[in-house]
């Protein structure tokens, strides 16, 4: 009763304030602000328009900007007073539209701000009656945004705002995710739930990892190692969901720590890409192979090509004629980016300069497949792409025995009838290998490289053979195709950033552009070392089934979860 009475009380005292009729601010004006309005208003507009196109006329002719006449310092001021009296305008607390009405429905801010203050004194004090708890100010403005979220949503489900432009229209991107994820969820009538939304920074993918993002994927990662290669230990990241992989990987670690550690050397260090031309014959076609392949003239389409990077710098070029139709391969370093975009960038360096020299040159594609990216391909296993990697180690005999469970002859003999014969019984095209394509896939998740490149990045061939008398075995993995980089692409995001991190080439390296890079390449061959000493060694002991039916299965009652 007390709340109801001091309610109606402070209404009261409203109402008798807005009967009340005190002086407006737009009294104090000394002339009618219908004719100060007429004025200013089209004085502000015209003069701005004014000054841009006369800017935009000397920005045509080359004029500094900063050089004005006379009729651009008039038009400068009366901007100036304009704009002052516009701002003037707009700040008065009621604005005065006409004469009838310039005293009617006013009210004296001042009395009522003092009523409402004490409203809230007494509503403060009464609250214990009050039998439920009246919205904080954070609730009010969730609401809002609710409500103002609701009507995105549907006008994104209607079609008229299009799902890709949200990021851009609201300037929030977790906000646009989740309009564009409810949006999704009633067209579709399908449950996202179980995909995360919120703790992800979707600013640090915007224009560069993932268009129209509705959540992320959950990929746990765990550690294999210490890795010792080359005298340093690595604790090497994989994010997989294979039961027995980080466990089998992580065992081959141990064996390879046992003995004194692997070796590794890179090869070569060269991205590809390779345009599709055409010309009116195949002679013409010719013509263009001995041209590039001259090597008179390397330096001139080399310093062509280099133009377009710091980094980027050409190494070969290789072609080869399909009628007439000429594929050009284009390898350069790459730094410590993986490089695609650099060599892309560069490769269209030259087939600009070439278009001068043959200008009845057709350029079909920038890519013509002949590179090759995220295929099979033979010119890949053959001639390498990306950095070409060897790594190698010496098991003794105690270690194959007493950490992998195994012989040495049994390796030795399983390998030749399993990754080489059986690999050419299949016809394999890079895989002769036990599972190279794990390990590779598992660290590139969990070090942001582009997993579609696991294709030609497995390309492996593993040998083994007894050594020392056939008392220790000697294993190696060929790996021509490793594409990896440390900087660009998903190795800025956080999660994956820190994996690099973990493993020291976290970035570019300052001091040795590239070596952070080629570092990276000969852990994943390391590491494809330890998988596949220890899967064949499973293999060979009959472990396979055993530790897959024991790492690598739910033991949950699926019926009672």
């Amino acid at each position: 009763m007390e709340y109801s009475k001091a309610s109606n009380n402070n209404e009261a005292v409203f109402k008798k304030n807005n009967a009340k009729s005190t002086p407006l601010d737009s009294d104090n004006i000394s002339f009618p602000l219908r004719l100060t309005n007429a004025i200013f208003f089209p004085m502000f507009f015209s003069v701005v328009y004014f000054l841009l196109m006369s800017w935009r006329e000397k920005i045509r002719n080359s004029t500094p900007l900063h050089v004005v006449s006379f009729s651009e310092i008039v038009a400068l001021v009366a901007f100036v007073a304009s704009f002052i009296y516009l701002l003037g305008f707009f700040s008065l607390g009621l604005v005065q539209l006409s004469e009838e009405d310039e005293h009617e429905d006013v009210f004296d801010t001042k009395e009522v701000n003092e009523d409402i203050q004490a409203a809230r004194v007494i509503l403060k004090e009464e609250t214990f009656n009050v039998p439920c708890k009246i919205p904080s100010s954070p609730k009010v403005l969730s609401i809002s945004s609710t409500e103002e979220d609701e009507e995105i949503v549907e006008s994104v489900v209607q079609g008229k705002t299009p799902s890709y432009s949200l990021e851009a229209k609201l300037g929030d991107t977790l906000r646009a995710a989740g309009i564009r994820r409810e949006a999704l969820q009633r067209v579709t009538g399908k449950s996202l739930e179980g995909l995360p939304l919120e703790h992800f920074d979707y600013d640090s993918i915007l224009g560069q990892c993932c268009e129209m993002p509705i959540g992320y994927v959950q990929l746990p990662v765990g550690i294999a190692g210490p890795l010792l290669l080359d005298g340093r230990e690595f604790s090497v990241p994989m994010a997989t969901t294979e039961g027995c992989l980080v466990a089998s990987t992580n065992r081959g670690c141990k064996a390879i720590l046992a003995s004194g550690g692997a070796t590794s050397v890179v090869l070569r260090d060269a991205m590809t890409r390779a345009p599709v031309v055409r010309f009116g014959t195949a002679k013409r076609a010719a013509e263009l192979k001995f041209f590039l392949e001259n090597p008179l003239n390397f330096e001139t389409i080399a310093a062509s090509f280099n133009q377009s990077s710091r980094f980027g710098r050409l190494q070969s070029i290789k072609c080869a004629i399909a009628g007439k139709n000429l594929y050009t391969r284009f390898s350069c370093s790459t730094g410590d980016a993986m490089g695609m975009n650099m060599v892309s960038k560069g490769t269209q360096h030259v087939l600009d300069f070439l278009q001068v020299e043959f200008p009845d040159m057709d350029v079909i594609g920038i890519s013509g497949n002949y590179c090759s990216d995220k295929k099979p391909a033979a010119v890949n296993w053959i001639e390498g792409r990306g950095k070409s990697v060897v790594c190698e180690a010496i098991i003794p005999e105690d270690v194959v025995k007493k950490v992998l469970k195994t012989e040495v002859a049994a390796l030795v003999e399983l390998n030749m009838l399993k990754n080489l014969v059986g690999s050419a019984m299949a016809g394999a095209l890079g895989g002769f290998n036990a599972h190279a394509s794990n390990i590779v896939s598992a660290i590139y998740l969990a070090t942001g490289q582009d997993p579609a490149q696991n294709v030609e990045s497995s390309h492996c061939i593993t040998l083994m053979e007894a050594v020392n008398d056939g008392k220790d075995l000697h294993i190696s993995v060929t790996m021509p195709s490793i594409e990896v980089g440390t900087v660009g692409g998903g190795t800025q995001l956080a999660s994956q950033s820190a994996c690099l991190n973990l493993l020291g080439v976290k970035g570019a390296n300052r001091e040795f552009p590239g070596a952070n890079a080629r570092q990276l390449a000969t852990i994943v061959a390391g590491s494809v070392l330890a998988g596949e000493l220890s899967l064949m060694s499973a293999i060979s002991a009959g472990q396979l089934v055993k530790s897959h039916m024991k790492y690598n299965r739910s033991n949950k009652d699926v019926s009672k979860a």
